[in-house]
């Protein structure tokens, strides 16, 4: 019974367009008052979810993302996509992927890379004559991108929800190659799609134009390289790492660039305050709601029965992938993260699956999810940009999916993909 009040809470709650981390709270504390435990239970459980010293990293790599965009960065590093890519068919399409890889080395966020390089590319995509559904679909899909490659905010949660024990340097390394595979992946479906819509190329800057715009961006890529090579040589932690961020932020907007007003700054900080505040609150909800399922022994119970499913671990990692995939479509990531790695975890390291490499398969499928209705929380902000019914954009972006669901068969069964990388560095 205490079960059924706890997914049948939730579940009503979610279909009355309740926000997710108040499903997550509600519903937890109705079955805590049912079991007769004292209420106060689930504020220790959500306090104890974020009191967590590896989660002061995200706020400041949230504030860090926020003052690269409102300080010129984003613009800066489209127009060097621009310039390398653009000549390619689909050209807008090819710099509106590769923008988003460069700053997803920056931003670590879906929502922020659709928003920004989005709010830059999809208007000019428009202007060029694209339709909107492929400048949508193309800046909805790349945005995956961000959170496979360091800083991912989402791979410091799973470190925490997987116990505190993964080396957040070697996720954020594992991360790196398959979001690579996913751009190229994308970039390849675009020139499809562009040259069967007769998208036209644009012009090729010239090798002069280039280095200038190189030239351009070089202080904003630096901090791709200080948050990747401290946290991965050992110089600093990533909540280190996330505190150098925003110092070399500010320092690179204001003295260097001189493109953020104050006016700006404050936006930037009270900004950055806001995403931080409805981030820790869904993972303190998901905390309490997760350790109710532990308590009723439901990773145990899924474990034996997927056991006595198969016991083969090709069929079993198609079984979690198919799972994530369905829940991606009504969840939001970081709620999913801190509640499923306790269950799917333990079933993937019991068939021989690294844990790793299982978070990498893990981000990159809820990635997957952030695109997907009714709840995809990127294809929301693509379709607000792109000023779309979310139903137009859906309708074509199957090519987008396909190439998605390639890379995550190929990460999955590829184990190689996603540890080659951080067996290198070590």
């Amino acid at each position: 019974m205490e079960l059924y009040i706890l997914f049948g809470t939730f579940v009503f709650l979610l279909l009355i367009g309740t926000p997710v981390a108040f499903c997550l709270g509600i519903s937890s504390f109705a079955t805590v008052l049912y079991m007769g435990l004292p209420p106060l239970v689930v504020f220790q459980r959500l306090n104890s979810g974020i009191s967590v010293f590896a989660l002061m990293a995200i706020p400041f790599f949230i504030y860090a993302g926020d003052l690269m965009v409102r300080g010129d960065i984003a613009r800066r590093l489209v127009a060097l996509a621009g310039a390398l890519v653009g000549h390619l068919r689909g050209g807008l399409g090819q710099v509106n992927i590769l923008a988003s890889v460069m700053f997803g080395g920056i931003s670590g966020s879906a929502a922020a890379d659709a928003s920004a390089v989005g709010g830059i590319m999809v208007p000019q995509m428009k202007a060029k004559g694209y339709a909107a559904d492929y400048a949508v679909n193309i800046t909805v899909t790349s945005s995956i991108i961000a959170i496979m490659l360091p800083p991912s905010h989402n791979m410091i949660i799973y470190s925490i929800s997987a116990g505190g024990r993964l080396s957040i340097a070697d996720l954020f390394t594992a991360g790196i190659i398959p979001g690579f595979m996913l751009a190229i992946a994308l970039m390849i479906v675009a020139w499809f799609v562009a040259r069967e819509r007769g998208y036209p190329t644009e012009p090729f800057p010239g090798m002069r134009m280039i280095g200038a715009l190189l030239v351009s961006a070089i202080p904003g890529l630096i901090l791709i390289g200080i948050i990747f090579g401290g946290v991965r040589s050992g110089v600093f932690t990533a909540s280190e790492s996330s505190n150098i961020a925003v110092i070399y932020a500010l320092l690179v907007t204001v003295f260097v660039y001189r493109s953020l007003p104050w006016k700006e700054f404050v936006a930037a900080t009270l900004g950055a305050v806001r995403t931080t505040a409805m981030v820790l609150l869904v993972i303190g909800c998901a905390a309490a709601f997760g350790w109710l399922l532990a308590y009723f022994k439901v990773p145990t119970s899924i474990v034996a029965f997927m056991q006595t499913v198969s016991d083969n671990p090709i069929l079993i990692l198609l079984m979690i992938n198919i799972a994530l995939l369905l829940l991606g479509t009504f969840m939001d990531m970081a709620p999913l993260i801190v509640i499923v790695t306790p269950i799917f975890l333990p079933i993937a390291q019991a068939f021989g699956v690294d844990p790793v490499h299982f978070g990498v398969i893990m981000v990159l499928n809820l990635g997957i999810g952030l695109c997907t209705p009714p709840v995809g929380a990127v294809l929301f902000v693509g379709c607000a940009v792109g000023r779309i019914p979310i139903w137009e954009a859906v309708r074509t972006i199957w090519p987008f999916y396909f190439a998605s669901l390639v890379v995550l068969l190929l990460v999955t069964y590829i184990p190689a993909l996603s540890l080659w990388l951080p067996s290198l560095f070590k």
